[in-house]
């Protein structure tokens, strides 16, 4: 479990072959519950290493058959999986500084394009800024938190929509950061990118693409509803 309410779910292709797939992808997971044929995509959470193995992060919804399906699983499960998909991606080799935006699950693929990037020796910066309502929500914290202290250009910021008394970083949505975010790292050179529910992706998108004066093709996105 990566939070309350979000299981990790490391998957092995059966037929043993590579899982081939670039940084911000996604796949189908298909899967009976019920009687009834469900479909779900999920974005890749890993980075691509060559081996049959990836990562995906559910989070689980009362009532919603697919998502309480996946959070039952047992090792050893099968699934049948179509893809990769998607171009929401960025060029691991990419020496164009990026603010990765997301909020939830939508971590995921930011996650596989920061560690893509580490994992070809990126020193560029790589700043990801993650929206949770609750710190109990923030996912891959320890991880995220390690790569920041053993890498000068990875930078970790957290805010919370419904913090407790107790908490002292940034509060609120990500919308109200991105925009001191982006001019601390700088816009020349600059690439946005912003996963998570529609409104806060068209929110951070339409700030990207105005007050802070970059372009179509520097500004990425993919929502997840």
């Amino acid at each position: 479990m990566l939070s309350p309410s979000v299981r990790e779910l490391v998957m092995r292709r059966a037929d043993g072959v590579s899982m081939e797939f670039l940084a911000g992808q996604w796949i189908n997971l298909f899967f009976a519950e019920g009687g009834v044929a469900l479909k779900r995509s999920y974005s890749i959470a890993s980075a691509p290493d060559g081996t049959p193995s990836f990562e995906l992060a559910v989070t689980r919804v009362t009532g919603g058959p697919a998502s309480e399906r996946l959070h039952s699983l047992e090792i050893g499960e099968t699934l049948r999986a179509v893809g990769p998909f998607g171009v929401f991606t960025r060029a691991p080799r990419s020496t164009k500084k990026a603010l990765f935006v997301g909020t939830g699950t939508g971590i995921a693929p930011l996650r596989s394009m920061l560690r893509a990037a580490l994992r070809n020796g990126s020193e560029t910066e790589l700043w990801l800024l993650l929206g949770v309502r609750h710190e109990e929500d923030i996912l891959y914290r320890d991880e995220l938190e390690s790569l920041q202290a053993a890498h000068p250009g990875v930078r970790f910021e957290v805010t919370l929509s419904k913090p407790d008394a107790s908490w002292t970083g940034r509060r609120g949505h990500v919308q109200a950061h991105v925009p001191e975010l982006a001019r601390e790292l700088g816009v020349d050179d600059l690439e946005v990118f912003i996963c998570g529910l529609d409104r806060m992706v068209k929110s951070v998108k339409d700030l990207c693409r105005g007050p802070l004066g970059l372009g179509r093709k520097e500004v990425h996105h993919e929502r997840y509803d």
